[in-house]
């Protein structure tokens, strides 16, 4: 814990203005203005509608599309996205995408990862950003293909004037058209920053401390409903942080990705097309992996010193997962016989040979499930039995 990032380091003027000095001023002129006047109805809606447009600015844009490449779009999208992005107020696309991939690189190393989490919640959560941490300076060797894009560099480079623009371009007419200027100025603009901020920062703080690890366990990323639906469908972090290039989070058809959404009905509109997907199998192994692992962990703890059906059922299990592996490997083999070849006669040779190992991986699946099951019950029984003397 003791190490470089948490040392002193020089004041960030410019972060301290926007994440500390701004939040006071909205917390001492909204109650102000709330006792003097009464907020109309199209200002609290202005909230909620650009709370929405530069949350999704910064899920949709600066982090599926130009942090992670997870899909393509339209000049008309990006220059959208760029906007809503600009208008979040949380750096440049180049800044933020390229520490973003830094984080991912580098993920709860306290020295490398802009905003590790073994810092402390504070410091992932803001902290890393009011002052100049030597793991938080720009560092663009990480991002040529943003290096080379016109739309990418333009608002690095006028970055500042945009989110000038962009706030007056949006805040001003919108008030005026509710006729409540001075509402949709504080709620629209100040209070919704703020949320907007800490929304997204809830990514590097809270989704690396609480939740579930149903993935991978090799890093601190969460999955957690409650936190997917705060962050627009970012709340999938386990998921994103093992297969960070799809442009899914949620990738179960119940959990909430309304950013998922968006850019899929922007490619059925044809604003964005290439969107990745990881294999299910992909998805699936490493899933049943995870679930493999916490059975072994529950076998360590309460299997000691009981009778030997738990041996037994480790070693069904193992067989199992052993079984479901092969099957992964032999569907793994197909597929790229799949790409190399194009005659129709091998095609439908692997598509039958790939229809067979699906129906066989879901019926490991079922199996897996249910040993799993049955380990579960053991181990109840186990905490329920008394210590023999």
């Amino acid at each position: 814990m003791n190490s470089a990032p948490l040392k002193k380091a020089p004041i960030n003027w410019i972060a301290i203005f926007a994440l500390v000095f701004l939040p006071i001023i909205a917390l001492i002129t909204v109650p102000i203005y709330s006792y003097h006047h009464d907020f109309s109805m199209g200002a609290w809606i202005s909230m909620f509608f650009l709370l929405a447009v530069s949350s999704l600015g910064i899920t949709a844009g600066y982090h599926r599309l130009w942090a992670h490449r997870a899909y393509e779009a339209a000049l008309p999208l990006k220059i959208l996205l760029m906007i809503a992005g600009t208008f979040a107020v949380q750096n440049s696309i180049l800044f933020w995408a390229s520490g973003h991939r830094t984080h991912h690189r580098h993920v709860d190393d306290v020295d490398q990862d802009p905003y590790s989490i073994n810092n402390g919640f504070w410091y992932a959560h803001m902290g890393w950003m009011l002052r100049n941490y030597p793991a938080a300076e720009p560092n663009y060797k990480n991002a040529p293909d943003l290096l080379n894009d016109k739309l990418v560099m333009f608002q690095h480079k006028y970055y500042v004037p945009l989110v000038i623009a962009v706030h007056a371009g949006l805040l001003l007419p919108i008030g005026w058209l509710v006729g409540d200027v001075w509402g949709v100025l504080l709620l629209g603009g100040l209070i919704r920053l703020f949320i907007s901020h800490h929304v997204t920062f809830f990514i590097n703080s809270l989704c690396h401390m609480w939740g579930k690890r149903p993935y991978t366990d090799e890093n601190t990323a969460r999955d957690n409903f409650i936190l997917a639906i705060l962050t627009w469908g970012e709340g999938y972090h386990n998921y994103h942080h093992i297969f960070q290039y799809d442009y899914r989070n949620g990738v179960k058809w119940w959990q909430y990705d309304p950013t998922k959404w968006l850019i899929w009905t922007s490619s059925k509109l044809g604003l964005a097309k290439n969107l990745r997907r990881i294999p299910s199998f992909n998805i699936q192994k490493a899933e049943l992996a995870m679930k493999f692992k916490y059975a072994e962990q529950d076998l360590a703890i309460y299997g000691h010193d009981v009778n030997t059906d738990i041996a037994q059922m480790k070693q069904r299990i193992a067989q199992e997962y052993e079984a479901f592996t092969n099957t992964l490997n032999d569907w793994a083999k197909l597929k790229e016989q799949e790409l190399q070849t194009k005659k129709a006669a091998m095609a439908e040779k692997i598509h039958q040979m790939d229809h067979k190992l699906k129906v066989d991986f879901q019926l490991l699946e079922h199996r897996l499930a249910h040993h799993r099951e049955c380990l579960e019950t053991l181990v109840r029984n186990i905490k329920k039995a008394p210590v023999s003397e």
